[in-house]
C-alpha cells in the first residue's frame, strides 16, 4: 500500500464476512426463540420456528461464526495462528463443554419426549435439513 493507504487482505474480508453473517444469525435465532418463549400457547413445547427447525442450538452455531470470522481475521496479522487455535478452543467449549450440552439437558430435563423427539430429527449444531424418521 502507497504512504496513507490502508492495504486489506482476503483474510481479513473473509473474517469481516463471517462475523457479520455469524451476528446476524445469532441475532435471527435468538429473536425467534424469544418470540416463540413469550407465547403462552407454546409452555412446555419445543421451539422449531425458523432456524430453529434446522438446528438445535443455532445461536451457538451462529456465536461460533462469530468467533470464526475474528480468528479468520486475525490470521494474517504476527500470532495469527494463536487467534484461530483460540476460536477451535472455544468452539470446542461452547459444543462439547458448556453451551450445548447444558442446553441438551435442560431441555430433555424440561420438555421430556418432546425434546428427545426433536433430537432424533434435527441437527445438533450445524444448521440442516430435518432427517425422516
Amino acid at each position: 500500500a502507497r504512504d496513507g493507504e490502508v492495504a486489506v487482505n482476503a483474510l481479513e474480508i473473509v473474517g469481516v464476512c463471517l462475523f457479520i453473517a455469524g451476528l446476524l444469525g445469532e441475532t435471527v435465532a435468538d429473536r425467534q426463540l424469544k418470540n416463540f418463549v413469550r407465547e403462552r400457547d407454546n409452555r412446555g413445547l419445543v421451539c422449531e420456528v425458523g432456524l430453529w427447525n434446522y438446528s438445535r442450538h443455532p445461536n451457538y452455531f451462529f456465536e461460533s461464526v462469530i468467533w470464526l470470522g475474528l480468528g479468520t481475521f486475525a490470521l494474517g496479522s504476527p500470532g495469527g495462528a494463536w487467534a484461530l487455535i483460540s476460536t477451535g478452543i472455544l468452539i470446542t467449549l461452547i459444543t462439547q463443554v458448556t453451551g450445548v450440552p447444558y442446553a441438551e439437558k435442560q431441555s430433555i430435563k424440561s420438555k421430556g419426549d418432546l425434546y428427545r423427539a426433536y433430537q432424533a430429527t434435527t441437527s445438533a449444531f450445524v444448521p440442516w435439513f430435518k432427517k425422516l424418521t
